[in-house]
């Protein structure tokens, strides 16, 4: 059984697959008479290839159990997918980068909870992995024409452990 190591999700890690999305070191701008402060620029929302739209929905995540096996990666190529949490629980996020999909860039990372993710145009990613209970998330990608799917199996599976789980979430 080949392990999969998870990090923490940071900015800096998870740059090279898109952005996180939270509210430490965002610019801030204070609205509506002060009472609102605007967390301003979170993210790159990218769906205009081919006539693409923004598209808003809410995704329900059922808790996957460790281990877990990742056998395939999906990615859209017309345009970027965020995921916001609407709750205050780590999910797993195994992403690869764009291009042809080498099993060697495969990392996994575990959020603080809140933070969220925004994948890159092309970036391959695993589904939703919620952890512990349902979860729900706006979704923020493309609508249109044009293929955006593209899904991948890996020719040999990897694991995301409890054990590695433990080690990164103190």
């Amino acid at each position: 059984m080949k392990m999969l190591a998870i990090e923490p999700l940071t900015r800096a890690a998870f740059a090279p697959f898109g952005d996180v999305i939270e509210l430490e070191g965002a610019k801030q701008i204070p609205i509506n008479l002060g009472t609102t402060m605007r967390y301003h620029d979170l993210a790159k929302v990218d769906v205009a290839d081919e006539g693409g739209r923004p598209l808003v929905n809410l995704f329900r995540g059922q808790p996957r159990r460790l281990p877990f096996e990742v056998k395939m990666l999906e990615r859209h190529p017309l345009g970027s997918q965020a995921f916001v949490p609407l709750n205050d629980r780590p999910y797993l996020v195994v992403v690869a980068p764009a291009g042809v999909l080498d099993p060697r860039g495969i990392r996994a990372f575990v959020t603080s909870g809140w933070q969220g993710v925004n994948y890159a145009k092309g970036v391959w990613h695993h589904p939703l992995i919620a952890l512990g209970e349902v979860s729900d998330f706006i979704v923020v990608d493309r609508g249109g024409d044009g293929l955006n799917l593209n899904e991948q199996d890996l020719e040999e599976s990897l694991w995301l452990t409890e054990e590695a789980l433990k080690a990164v979430v103190r």
